[in-house]
């Protein structure tokens, strides 16, 4: 198929340099009385369309038992009681729906109003070629819808599959067809006769349906092959738009989509690729129909009315409800998707392509109800921009017009069965009102997503504002890395696995007693909510040591504080080391800090804000001068490289015993693959302090 549209363009300047012989009817001959009047036409390098006279009659042939072959395709068969049809065509005139110049009605518009299924049409002609001239015929390349032509009783071809008791059909193309080497002869009429067949869904396509659209042309092979790729390039030309319709929707579909990186929350982009991508794949059907025949017209028009058309209608109404953030009716999308699956069946079942099984009666009550659904998703489209009117003005009046043209363009072949054309061809090219629709839908909605991608970015900004004023307020409010006090020394760590953290840690020195409270922890979740939850914390552990540090009490401040927030927990342990050494440790269930390097051994507990008077761990020892201790948080040992391997609780041990500072531990971890908060809080026993005795 490619080849062959590389030839048609190649080959396209030849379709003009040939001229056409004029036919003429002259009285028939006795010989040639049964089948009415003979065309003569003679020929020399040159063809001539066959404009008629015709004869023409609805219904299909009885078979000749003795030749086995249709009696109405014999030449001897006598059509004279046939209706005459004449196919030449007004000046300009071109067809309505795909754009075929010389375009004539069809029978429907003479006289069988209504009429589907098979019809006959005959002319016998007298060709005058040359001795050597080869003869051939280009068949009509504008017809409803299939068809088989036979020269002389004998067939020839057909364009359709008429092997079948009920034939398959396609959109039109061109064909062409060798006549036998005995049409040349003068002395013998040549009868032609075309068997047509016409699908009842047809009658739903245009007005004026039904059989031949223009002449057939006959006469020297070679020029008729020139018109016969004359008339693939004005096929090929006439749809030309849809294969770029198809690329740029699927480009616009592929963007959509992207944008969704830019902002996940946002779920219009979602909903706007796919209905670009269901556009893309109607464009695509649409060409791959109409220029091939691998896929018949019943199938081709299931899958686009069936299948594709309520997708995207459903689709344009998600995308509009979503864009001005319309949550009320909460049964929208479900009322969506119920009118698109009715939609398709009703498709599938109200235009006729089930014809075999589904009567007519039953068909047409089905297309109404397809009628009726349609029109209801135009007035849920309407409804829903004149919400977004109300509710954000501008977006709301750049989205009517379109919608408008949107809804009217899913009407354009029911238009065209009653004879009011929304189909125009400008320098050949098929433009409808549907795809007018889908090219301002995009130039509109690129407009609004610049905007709101606009405001997004403005959005983000302030949130990356904020974030940034978490953090530091964060820095603030933790302890400074180093700290000595009279007998200790204390070192502390922080690094974040985001720009706001999730551990909390508070070294509070007693004024007057010589001791010292640390109170460290992990609230569950990172990022800006978590930062906000250790604000708090920290906030209720300097108001809570005001008045008393015993560890109990401050991490029984803590659970209260945290209860009744949702899913707000945090694991926290408070440990006080008095001036003599002596250390009290309440434990909430986090991690046992290390004492030279070993966790201490204690009895787990619950995480703040799960009950009520929740009862901690408790446990004293004491630190001899030397000792060092480290409070570590989970995210050091859950340290994950790139192969998925965990640095561990014995990396952690053996990293202790080396005596690291909070820094090098850390870092050790961070660079094996952070994914957690990390804190170190690292506590060395100098000497004797003698309290204040003030």
């Amino acid at each position: 198929m490619a080849r062959r549209f590389l030839l048609l363009f190649c080959l396209s300047a030849g379709a003009g340099c040939f001229g056409w012989a004029q036919t003429a009817p002259v009285p028939a001959s006795p010989a040639a009385a049964p089948s009415g009047n003979t065309t003569d036409i003679t020929l020399g390098q040159s063809a001539a369309r066959l404009y008629g006279p015709w004869k023409f009659t609805i219904g299909d042939s009885p078979i000749d038992p003795s030749t086995h072959r249709p009696l109405w395709a014999e030449p001897g068969f006598d059509d004279s009681k046939w209706e005459d049809v004449d196919l030449t065509p007004k000046e300009g005139a071109v067809d309505p729906i795909g754009g075929v110049s010389g375009y004539v009605p069809g029978w429907t518009a003479k006289h069988h109003p209504g009429y589907w299924g098979y019809a006959w049409y005959r002319i016998r002609v007298r060709l005058n070629a040359q001795p050597n001239e080869r003869l051939a015929l280009a068949g009509p390349s504008d017809v409803d819808d299939g068809y088989q032509i036979f020269a002389n009783g004998s067939l020839l071809g057909s364009f359709g599959d008429f092997s079948h008791s009920h034939p398959v059909v396609y959109p039109t193309q061109p064909m062409m067809f060798l006549l036998p080497d005995r049409a040349k002869n003068r002395d013998e009429s040549l009868v032609l006769a075309f068997r047509f067949f016409m699908e009842p869904y047809t009658l739903t396509q245009s007005f004026g349906a039904g059989g031949l659209h223009n002449a057939p042309i006959v006469g020297d092979a070679a020029v008729v092959t020139s018109d016969y790729k004359a008339n693939w390039l004005e096929l090929i030309r006439s749809y030309a738009v849809d294969p770029v319709e198809a690329a740029v929707f699927l480009l616009l579909a592929l963007g959509s989509f992207s944008l969704i990186f830019f902002d996940r929350s946002d779920r219009v982009y979602l909903w706007i690729g796919t209905a670009f991508l269901v556009a893309s794949g109607m464009a695509a059907a649409l060409t791959f129909e109409v220029w091939t025949t691998a896929v018949s017209f019943a199938a081709g028009t299931i899958f686009n009315d069936a299948v594709l058309t309520p997708l995207l209608l459903a689709c344009w109404v998600m995308i509009w409800r979503v864009w001005f953030g319309l949550r009320r009716p909460v049964w929208l999308p479900r009322a969506a998707a119920g009118m698109a699956v009715l939609l398709g069946i009703s498709n599938a079942l109200g235009e006729d392509v089930w014809y075999t099984v589904v009567p007519h009666p039953v068909s047409a009550a089905f297309h109404l109800v397809s009628l009726a659904v349609r029109l209801g998703f135009v007035a849920l489209l309407l409804w829903i921009v004149y919400q977004g009117i109300r509710l954000h003005g501008l977006e709301g009046w750049l989205a009517l017009f379109p919608v408008v043209l949107f809804g009217a363009g899913r009407f354009t072949l029911d238009f065209a069965s009653i004879g009011i054309n929304l189909i125009w061809f400008p320098f050949g090219m098929q433009i409808s009102l549907w795809n007018l629709a889908n090219l301002l839908l995009p130039l509109v909605l690129g407009l609004l997503l610049l905007r709101r991608l606009h405001f997004s970015l403005q959005r983000q900004r302030r949130l990356a504002l904020d974030v940034k004023q978490a953090q530091e307020v964060q820095q603030v409010i933790l302890p400074t890395a180093r700290m000595a006090l009279p007998g200790l020394e204390i070192e502390s760590e922080y690094r974040p696995a985001m720009e706001v953290g999730g551990d909390f840690f508070q070294i509070v020195a007693h004024p007057t007693d010589g001791s010292l409270l640390i109170v460290a922890g992990d609230v569950a979740g990172k990022g800006l909510k978590a930062g906000m939850l250790v604000a708090l914390l920290v906030g209720a552990i300097r108001t809570a040591v005001e008045a008393n540090t015993e560890p109990a009490y401050v991490l029984g401040v803590l659970n209260r504080r945290l209860l009744g927030r949702d899913d707000s927990q945090a694991t926290c342990l408070a440990l006080r080391i008095d001036a003599n050494g002596q250390a009290k440790l309440v434990n909430a269930g986090h991690l046992p800090p290390y004492l030279n390097g070993a966790p201490l051994a204690m009895e787990g507990a619950l995480p703040l804000g799960m009950l009520p008077g929740a009862a901690f761990s408790e446990m004293t020892f004491k630190l001899e001068i030397g000792d060092r201790l480290v409070v570590v948080s989970d995210g050091l040992a859950e340290a994950r490289n790139a192969d998925g391997q965990l640095f561990g609780f014995d990396a952690v041990e053996k990293l202790l015993c080396t005596r690291p500072s909070a820094a090098n531990l850390a870092t050790a971890a961070q660079r094996f693959g952070q994914q957690d908060d990390i804190s170190v809080i690292a506590v060395t026993r100098t000497g004797v302090s003698d309290p204040d005795p003030a």
